[in-house]
């Protein structure tokens, strides 16, 4: 992320890359979509939700394609300098070397058209990773540069703001909702405040800043140091992943099937409809971690047809999850965070299975908020880097890491409205990564590679969507999210 040249890294197949894919895109937001359903409307949210969809696999192959342009250009310049080594070996042994340099130019002249003519695609096969900050200073100007960064750094904030809120709202909720000695996490009909007691004189939000100083302390450290996440650590964490969400599922069904389903979701309700969008942009987030995930696939003959296959599959399980959700629960009784539903002694009557759900966004989020913060800390450095120049010790060990660090604690302390900071973080920041980036990439690209190795030059990794007609397509829906998620909060504030 921090926009460098990285080695591909140990090779896998493309149906192990599937399943990486499927991983990385269903997180946290897939949590926080059943409420956002269940407030929009089941038929707004369908529509909406395979539309995003769609425009989240445009830009994913929008980005393939820039992965490809940018290996090209790689492998070229690798090229040229091998070409001009042999060149200057040759003048050095020549007699005549103004006829040697003419002869020289007229070769350098002639050689990118027949050399890509003679090599054919294979100039664009996708070997090296680049990043996508590598890729921004590849295609954009300086300005374009700087603001590609910035975006990426407020989304890595919002990641953080949302870890470090859900990590002890769900803490808050499994432990101050237990009555007596019968510990049956959140109840049927209770609706909770900030200001309910929790343990004696200590009332809930007091409970969620004791839990939030705690999560800090611990995971926070990490930040001022160097963290990987390892491949046992992610295997853990996928698995703990899909034992919940299987668990989930299926109680719904059974609850559903047996008549105790409670939920009548509404046709449409545009007034839910700001944060669905926000929540579902965030849901599809990929974009910033394809060349990370589709570099090391050992096979990329049908990376596009991998690639839809994938988001098939992520919009069949969403639908899955949110239906059954809304369709088994009252609107009003869900909660941000959809594991904390699952807590109640008449949903779930074996107590490790209650508290597993409860306490799951724990296990999961707290791994990868170091992951994040440390990517995050990286940015900063990235950004404010100078060719040459190196951090003082105190800036390098100490600034950044605290400026990565206290905001999205800092957020998380005022509010840990889950549904709320998943929706600005996506229909902001996301917007901005997932298709902003990726369409000013492509065209820039497309421009680049056109003048470098003329305009019959074909990439093999070209996205299916090739016409520019799509590039406008994807920024005018940018701004008209970002301008509808605006008007809606501004409206929304004017009437309280």
């Amino acid at each position: 992320m921090a926009g460098e040249i990285t080695e591909t890294g140990e090779l896998y197949s493309p149906y192990v890359g599937l399943v990486y894919m499927f991983n990385l895109i269903v997180g946290t937001g897939a949590l926080t979509m059943p409420k956002a359903f269940a407030t929009a409307g089941w038929l707004v949210s369908l529509v909406l939700l395979v539309f995003l969809g769609f425009m989240s696999f445009v830009t994913t192959t929008f980005v393939v394609e820039a992965m490809g342009a940018a290996n090209a250009q790689l492998r070229w310049k690798r090229m040229e300098t091998r070409q001009e080594e042999e060149d200057d070996d040759d003048s050095s042994s020549a007699s005549d070397s103004d006829v040697l340099a003419q002869d020289t130019y007229e070769r350098a002249e002639k050689r990118p058209i027949l050399s890509v003519q003679r090599r054919g695609s294979n100039l664009f096969e996708i070997t090296d990773r680049v990043e996508m900050g590598q890729m921004a200073s590849m295609f954009f100007n300086k300005v374009g540069v700087n603001l590609f960064y910035f975006c990426i750094i407020i989304y890595l904030y919002g990641d953080l703001a949302i870890y470090a809120a859900a990590v002890p709202f769900s803490l808050m909720q499994v432990t101050c909702s237990a009555l007596g000695n019968d510990s049956c996490g959140v109840e049927s009909d209770s609706k909770y405040n900030d200001t309910d007691p929790c343990w004696g004189p200590l009332r809930r939000v007091d409970a969620y800043r004791i839990y939030l100083a705690v999560f800090t302390l611990l995971l926070g450290p990490f930040t001022f140091f160097d963290v990987q996440k390892t491949k046992y650590l992610q295997i853990l964490t996928s698995l703990m992943r899909w034992i919940a969400f299987a668990i989930m599922i299926v109680l719904a069904l059974v609850r559903i099937a047996h008549g105790r389903g409670e939920g009548h979701p509404p046709l449409a309700d545009l007034s839910g409809v700001r944060n669905l969008l926000g929540v579902c942009v965030y849901s599809f987030m990929c974009q910033h971690s394809l060349p990370s995930l589709l570099t090391p696939v050992s096979s990329k003959r049908h990376l596009t047809r991998l690639v839809f296959l994938d988001y098939v599959l992520i919009l069949a399980f969403y639908g899955l999850l949110s239906f059954t959700a809304i369709f088994c629960f009252r609107g009003d009784s869900l909660l941000d965070m959809y594991t904390l539903n699952f807590a109640r002694c008449d949903v779930v009557g074996l107590a490790a299975v209650r508290f597993f759900l409860g306490l799951f966004p724990v296990f999961t989020i707290s791994t990868n908020f170091p992951i994040i913060a440390v990517t995050l800390r990286n940015n900063w450095k990235t950004l404010f880097h100078r060719e040459g120049g190196t951090y003082p010790w105190v800036v390098d060990r100490v600034v950044f890491p605290t400026i990565t660090l206290l905001p999205p604690v800092l957020v998380a302390f005022c509010t840990h409205d889950l549904e709320s900071l998943v929706g600005i973080t996506g229909a902001y920041a996301g917007t901005g990564i997932q298709y902003v980036i990726p369409a000013f990439l492509v065209y820039l690209c497309r421009k680049d590679t056109q003048l470098a190795f003329g305009y019959g030059t074909v990439n093999k990794h070209r996205s299916p969507f090739r016409h520019t007609f799509w590039v406008g397509f994807v920024l005018l829906w940018a701004f008209s999210c970002f301008f509808f998620v605006t008007a809606n909060i501004v409206l929304s504030e004017t009437k309280l």
